[in-house]
């Protein structure tokens, strides 16, 4: 008797327990679990699997499609994005691509959101990741979907989004097919560059040679610095004299260019006319 008690007791435990392993098991409900609150879910339990039926729509090459998950609750409302008041917001990159490379693309991509304010709190590379961790002052955490948005533009995308905390989110991001959302010089296709406070960056991959002139009321002191695909830095050329006229030969293996001004772009007043020639 003693023994039927024991086997059925034991029975009776491993279903429970095999079926909380399930419910910690499925990995769906718990990317959603850490976009929303304990109160939240549990408030809207039943409506929250009912938006996620199927579950087979919410994967991605069996990893759960993160940026997915994110849409679908805040076209439901029950992503909150804001805060009660203003706050420290901290937003961690990931990649396995280069680190200076993915610094650009990121900063480019923040500038584009309206991010102009942040510090770097960390940064970290080891044998497969880099990892690039950011603070600023904000008063709603970043819209994931506006987020993957901006990085479509330059050929990444999200991988995996983590909310460790209300005001700190970490972005897995793919690289694979990233380039610089920026112009492409071609073959006699004038260009101006109007005035800036940061320089100019250009796509030169499809020319052989450039000249740029200068405006009358510019006293601009070149300093022009090439990179490859990967930007990593190639060649770079600087004048220490007022240049009115500069002509360039774009070495083979060079992608981008970056158009700048010894010591500060305040000196070209009025704009910087590109004349591309050749065809790669």
């Amino acid at each position: 008797m003693v023994k039927v008690f024991l086997m059925l007791s034991l029975f009776v435990f491993s279903a429970f327990a095999e079926d909380e392993v399930i419910e910690i098991q499925d990995p769906l409900m718990q990317k959603v679990k850490s976009f929303v609150s304990e109160e939240e879910f549990s408030k809207n339990e039943s409506f929250i699997k009912l938006i996620f039926s199927p579950q087979t729509n919410f994967y991605r090459q069996d990893r759960v499609d993160a940026v997915k998950v994110a849409q679908t609750l805040k076209e439901n409302g029950l992503l909150k994005l804001f805060f009660v008041k203003p706050q420290e917001l901290k937003l961690s990159f990931k990649t396995s691509a280069s680190p200076l490379f993915f610094v650009k693309i990121m900063g480019d991509t923040l500038r584009n959101m309206g991010y102009y304010r942040y510090v770097t709190m960390e940064s970290n590379l080891d044998s497969s990741e880099f990892t690039w961790t950011i603070v600023l002052k904000a008063e709603y955490a970043t819209d994931p979907l506006l987020l993957q948005a901006e990085l479509q533009k330059s050929g990444c995308g999200v991988i995996d989004i983590k909310r460790h905390t209300k005001s700190h989110w970490e972005y897995s991001i793919d690289m694979s097919q990233a380039s610089l959302n920026i112009p492409s010089l071609q073959d006699k296709q004038e260009m101006q560059l109007k005035r800036s406070l940061y320089a100019h960056w250009l796509n030169v991959s499809n020319i052989q040679s450039l000249k740029i002139k200068s405006s009358f009321r510019d006293h601009w002191y070149p300093k022009i610095s090439y990179y490859n695909k990967q930007l990593h830095l190639l060649k770079v050329i600087q004048e220490d004299t007022r240049t009115r006229t500069l002509f360039l030969v774009v070495p083979s293996n060079a992608r981008y260019i970056k158009i700048d001004d010894m010591y500060t772009l305040k000196n070209v007043k009025d704009k910087l006319t590109l004349e591309p020639k050749g065809h790669k």
